[in-house]
């Protein structure tokens, strides 16, 4: 007897709980950064965020019949929501963060592999519009010797600056004017290495933020790793990175009355949710492209999208935003780079008489 199903009929050796544990793992490092860096409340978020998930989660599969928190699937979802949180927010915003995460985005649409789009990117952009205010109100961490200021990112503190007139001015003398403060080790390294101390903080994750979003570095880690493991491929993450640093080189002095090829690369590169959502979040199975010819067009689409919206939108972040867009085009991209089928030879076109 055949069994005819429909696709996908490429099937791998690679479990999903086993992929899933693998970005549990990739993440870890940048979450424990966001606890040390942001005291216990930040713990506190992310385990929320991870509870909510799980227990959503376990009711729907309990009305559905189905069992799938075993897959690590849900996990994931509350630790990148949990990610992309302020340390300071409010215990009700991650869990309805959580719940329309799993309930609206993953669950409506069919559960695991049936989804549109990142559910914790899904979660967070809707209590983003929901909880403004809450959701924009941020401490520096403690590397700054400071006691849990409350401060805007120094994202906002460009973007208002600039906003305000401030043209002719680099990010780290726009920073400097609002006495943002800088870590020892960023002034220690700054004069040897020649970089503005405001961008090593930002690499290394000493920077007003979300949890899990603040440190460069470690999520850059957790990203090759998983690269290294074949859960996720180059193609998305450079491309994203790629193209934002290149249009940020080229246009990003515009706003501020410098001309073309004067922008700067490095902050802008490391600040934001830049690494967290071109490693984590746009390298998403189920809402990317299926080709790599699509995943580089997915790419670069992320990058103009979020360089368009930090640089000349209201926002100062775009990160988010810029991937659900692409996340809408995908099915419009797979049907315009699809390969070839095997054996298919097109038709000519009978020549006229």
């Amino acid at each position: 007897m055949k069994v005819v199903s429909s696709s996908p009929h490429i099937h791998g050796s690679l479990r999903t709980d086993r992929a899933m544990l693998y970005v549990l793992i990739a993440l870890l490092p940048s979450a424990l950064w966001g606890v040390y860096a942001f005291g216990m409340r930040a713990l506190l978020v992310l385990l929320v965020s991870i509870a909510s998930c799980l227990v959503t989660e376990y009711l729907l599969e309990r009305h559905s019949g189905k069992f799938t928190l075993n897959d690590f699937s849900a996990t994931v979802t509350g630790l990148l929501i949990g990610m992309n949180m302020p340390s300071t927010i409010p215990l009700y915003i991650p869990i309805i963060a959580s719940v329309f995460a799993i309930l609206v985005v993953k669950w409506t649409f069919g559960g695991l592999g049936a989804n549109w789009m990142n559910p914790a990117l899904g979660g967070r952009v809707f209590v983003f519009f929901s909880f403004s205010s809450q959701m924009s109100t941020f401490v520096l961490p403690r590397a700054l010797s400071v006691d849990f200021v409350t401060s805007a990112t120094p994202l906002s503190a460009i973007k208002t600056m600039v906003s305000s007139g401030n043209t002719g001015l680099s990010n780290s003398e726009l920073l400097s004017s609002v006495n943002m403060p800088v870590s020892s080790l960023a002034s220690g390294l700054s004069s040897s290495l020649g970089i503005s101390p405001y961008t090593i903080d930002a690499f290394v994750g000493n920077i007003g933020g979300c949890i899990g979003e603040v440190s460069a570095l470690l999520l850059l880690v957790g990203g090759l790793f998983l690269i290294f493991k074949k859960i996720i491929t180059w193609h998305i993450p450079v491309t994203f990175l790629g193209s934002f640093a290149i249009l940020s080189w080229i246009f990003g002095g515009v706003p501020r009355g410098l001309g073309l090829f004067s922008g700067e690369v490095l902050y802008p590169l490391f600040t934001g949710g830049l690494f967290l959502g071109a490693f984590f979040m746009a390298t998403d199975w189920v809402t990317t492209p299926t080709t790599k010819k699509g995943e580089i067009i997915f790419g670069i689409g992320c990058g103009f999208f979020t360089f368009l919206i930090r640089y000349f939108g209201s926002l100062p972040e775009g990160v988010s935003l810029a991937i659900l867009l692409m996340n809408i085009v995908t099915p419009t991209i797979d049907r315009f780079v699809r390969p070839k089928r095997f054996g298919f030879v097109k038709e000519k076109k009978e020549e006229k008489a």
